[in-house]
């Protein structure tokens, strides 16, 4: 069946590389998760027991693939970095249970969630939500995605993040508070999940700015890794 006719062009579909295919996978929405490793809560201030997960959004369009730089976002003075593992969904639905979640999954890959913690922070304080800190172009840099037929399903791998060869970031999937079958479980109690939707898991702590010039290295072991160059704000 034919499109039907649109005042405007077609926005262009958010389509991620999958490693070791010809096909993309198309975005549909992407969810992050909050605060989701213990020593992470610890250094932005909260308690990291384990409170139900909190839940914020990003744009598909946001998500930046592998090879292309970062420029520094307008607005802000204090750009963090934190790497994330990525899961793609196949299937979803509402109020999954942890059981059933992993089948949800196609393929999961490593990512950055850029803040503008400087907006987040003001936005904290007047009680407003938080996407001007987190859902701005290009503020999401994801690799390529590696399908889980391929891969498994990790439990327990490194994840890390190196700002000019240092590392300051170090952790380890099995540190998350909220797994992945129960993140996924928890957030479609909230939303209905459908194919297409992108999670975030959070990030591990040594989150920290950046600034133009900067080599970001990451990777989550056995998943992927992923490069970027912090380039100069867009004029």
């Amino acid at each position: 069946m034919p499109h039907p006719a649109t005042v405007i062009p077609r926005p262009a579909p958010v389509l991620l590389p999958v490693e070791g295919s010809a096909e993309r996978f198309p975005v549909r929405r992407v969810y992050c998760v909050g605060r989701n490793y213990a020593d992470h809560a610890i250094e932005m201030g909260h308690d990291p027991s384990r409170e139900p997960p909190f839940f914020f959004q990003k744009n598909a369009d946001n998500l930046l693939p592998a090879g292309h730089a970062f420029p520094y976002p307008s607005l802000s003075s204090d750009v963090h970095y934190e790497v994330e593992c990525v899961l793609a969904l196949k299937s979803g639905g509402a109020n999954i249970q942890a059981a059933d979640a992993l089948d949800c999954i196609y393929g999961y890959a490593v990512g950055i969630d850029f803040t503008r913690r400087d907006l987040q922070g003001e936005a904290k304080k007047l009680g407003r939500p938080w996407e001007v800190g987190k859902a701005f172009e290009h503020s999401a840099p994801v690799s390529s995605i590696v399908p889980a037929s391929r891969l498994g399903h990790p439990t327990q791998a490194k994840i890390w993040l190196e700002q000019n060869g240092k590392r300051v970031q170090d952790g380890d999937l099995n540190q998350m508070i909220w797994n992945v079958p129960e993140t996924i479980s928890k957030l479609s109690e909230m939303v209905a999940l459908e194919p297409g939707d992108v999670i975030m898991t959070g990030t591990p702590s040594g989150v920290a700015a950046t600034v133009a010039g900067d080599k970001i290295e990451c990777e989550v072991e056995g998943v992927g890794k992923l490069s970027v160059t912090i380039g100069q704000p867009l004029k």
